[in-house]
């Protein structure tokens, strides 16, 4: 074997890895098994390019039993509490396991998730119009353009409630049942709020209409959805898991196809609606349990009813790994992408990974691996919002004179389809294959979809 890497390191780098791997797979024999409880406590310390620098606090509980399902856990308690620069919160219980019923697999989550300022760039995409001189402050001055840093958003807190259990149908095949609350807060930016104590280079104006309430003037946004509603639901559906293991895996296949049927009450009853949501994700082995190509392919689509705007970027899922998923656009979703870039009834993703393990190591009783991920994303819209040309563009006449559409629309249906795509790299650093710490840097093809290469994500396990 050393002869073989000596000969390696003249013909290439690639082969000298190789060849270290090789002795690397030998020397871990028999594999390393963790039993009882692993504790990881860390500062909440993150940065996401959409909501800012984050701080606060989490932990993570794992309880291994006597080893024998390792690196499967059989029951993890996640707790976090933090804040962000941009005024985004998160404050969260999550438990999972597979034991506390037997056979069968629990997901209760509980999270708060205030967000002062909420991202806001209009409906289909591509169709409306995304100005980077109105909102960026640094890059522009106001004889440039600039408007105001709240342009693009609204403030929207979100609380939420999720069970959701799984059982056997046969092997692989699962079936899937779940309830749940979703609780929506929606309102203006408050401008005065975000000012307090701003040196006055520093403050937002206050004078500035921003894109959602000149939606709820051009009627676009309908009154009875612009403030936000209370939604239980309830869902079901089916699943095949075939992978080796859950986080990172290096091989097999996990599927779902499932149906969310949320309610609405009072005034908002017009929008109790049905969705379906399929997903498929393959784990591609190149080489032992190093290298893996993982994909993934999803769409949700409204099938009866109709939804709100503010919960139609809320992606359903089976399996809440991450406190939020919203589509399309942003860290959870498509990196690199302003979040919440593509708003529309439905919509359609894939995410590319090229998944990399390059060293692993030991600290005292803990077993550590660092890797790397090269990823491609992209989304479209399926299923678009219908805005009437002629009409958006005589109730802007009317109610905001001074504003051009063009500045706001591309009418032409066919920009509406078009995909919005990203690429970019991850590090990850992951400690007993469960507790992994992801760090993401993206860029979009388009401009349209941000300006800038400062698209940075720090967050906890892998995408999917």
């Amino acid at each position: 074997m050393k002869n073989a890497m000596k000969w390696s390191v003249l013909l290439s780098v690639f082969v000298c890895i190789h060849a270290s791997y090789a002795q690397m797979d030998s020397l871990d024999e028999p594999k390393k098994i963790k039993t009882g409880w692993t504790f990881g406590a860390l500062p909440s310390v993150a940065y996401d390019a959409d909501l800012g620098f984050q701080y606060g606090a989490l932990a993570n509980i794992y309880y291994y039993g006597d080893g024998s399902t390792y690196p499967e856990y059989l029951h993890s308690f996640y707790v976090e509490a933090a804040y962000t620069t941009k005024n985004y919160g998160l404050f969260r219980f999550f438990y999972d396991s597979k034991y506390l019923i037997p056979k069968h697999r629990l997901t209760v989550d509980v999270s708060y998730l205030p967000d002062a300022m909420c991202d806001f760039f209009g409906y289909n995409g591509y169709q409306s119009v995304y100005n980077d001189s109105w909102r960026n402050s640094k890059k522009y001055t106001v004889a440039e353009g600039y408007k105001s840093r709240a342009f693009y958003k609204y403030k929207r807190d979100i609380f939420r409630f999720a069970a959701d259990m799984q059982g056997t149908i046969y092997h692989k095949w699962k079936w899937n049942a779940g309830l749940g609350l979703l609780y929506y807060n929606i309102d203006v930016v408050d401008i005065a709020m975000l000012n307090k104590g701003k040196k006055p280079e520093n403050l937002l104006p206050d004078t500035i209409q921003g894109l959602y309430e000149k939606y709820i003037d051009w009627g676009i946004i309908h009154p009875k959805e612009q403030n936000g509603g209370v939604h239980p639901y309830i869902r079901g559906g089916i699943t095949y898991d075939s992978r080796n293991k859950e986080s990172n895996p290096s091989k097999g296949i996990y599927a779902d196809a499932f149906l969310t049927y949320t309610a609405a009450f009072g005034q908002q009853k017009r929008y109790n609606n049905l969705k379906l949501n399929a997903n498929f994700r393959h784990y591609v082995p190149i080489y032992q349990d190093y290298i893996a190509l993982a994909y993934r392919v999803g769409t949700q689509l409204l099938i009866a009813g109709e939804s709100p705007f503010y919960t139609n970027n809320y992606m359903n899922t089976l399996y809440i790994q991450r406190v939020l998923y919203e589509g399309l656009g942003g860290g959870n979703s498509l990196r690199g992408i302003l979040r919440n870039r593509i708003l529309a009834n439905g919509f359609a993703f894939s995410n590319i990974e090229l998944r990399l393990k390059v060293w692993k190591f030991d600290i005292g009783k803990q077993h550590f691996y660092l890797g790397f991920n090269p990823f491609f994303d992209i989304g479209m819209i399926t299923q678009a919002y219908h805005l009437e040309e002629d009409h958006v563009k005589n109730v802007m006449a009317v109610n905001n004179p001074e504003d051009d559409p063009a500045d706001y629309f591309d009418f032409d249906t066919s920009s509406i389809y078009r995909p919005h795509m990203s690429a970019g790299i991850g590090l990850k650093v992951a400690m007993n294959e469960n507790f992994i710490l992801s760090v993401d840097w993206a860029v979009p093809f388009d401009k349209q979809d941000g300006a800038g290469l400062s698209n940075l994500y720090v967050k906890i396990g892998y995408l999917f």
